[in-house]
């Protein structure tokens, strides 16, 4: 999925209609939201030359807010995507803790060479 990540003066809203999906979505109210998004013509009509795509989506809460976790699930059918869900889910989750924990090394890597920086008076930079 590309997204408008560019300068705002050259987004692009242009809408591809070679790619389009009809979304349906289906939740247990609790902890799991599957997306199911079915391939579509631009007259709505089903797309049988591509595949559907299966989506897990859910989030952790955090003391600083909630964190979205998405894994797409390679599954052909409805039950296929809620079986694969929880370990999509937890291996999803397994990469944001990683990557939380680089970030935070790289924070205590800066801070260190911040404090590090010695100012000795009189001496010329």
């Amino acid at each position: 999925m590309n997204s408008n990540s560019e300068q705002p003066g050259s987004l692009n809203f242009t809408v591809d209609k070679n790619n389009l999906y009809r979304e349906e979505s289906v939740t247990d109210l609790k902890i799991a939201n599957i997306q199911r998004l079915v391939p579509v013509h631009i007259d709505g009509s089903k797309d049988k030359s591509r595949e559907i795509i299966f989506l897990g989506r859910t989030q952790l809460s955090t003391p600083q807010g909630p964190i979205p976790i998405q894994a797409k699930l390679s599954a052909e059918t409805l039950e296929q995507a809620i079986d694969m869900f929880p370990k999509a889910m937890e291996a999803e989750t397994q990469k944001v803790v990683e990557s939380f924990k680089q970030m935070q090394q790289q924070q205590e890597q800066q801070k260190k060479a911040e404090q590090s920086r010695i100012i000795v008076p009189g001496m010329n930079n």
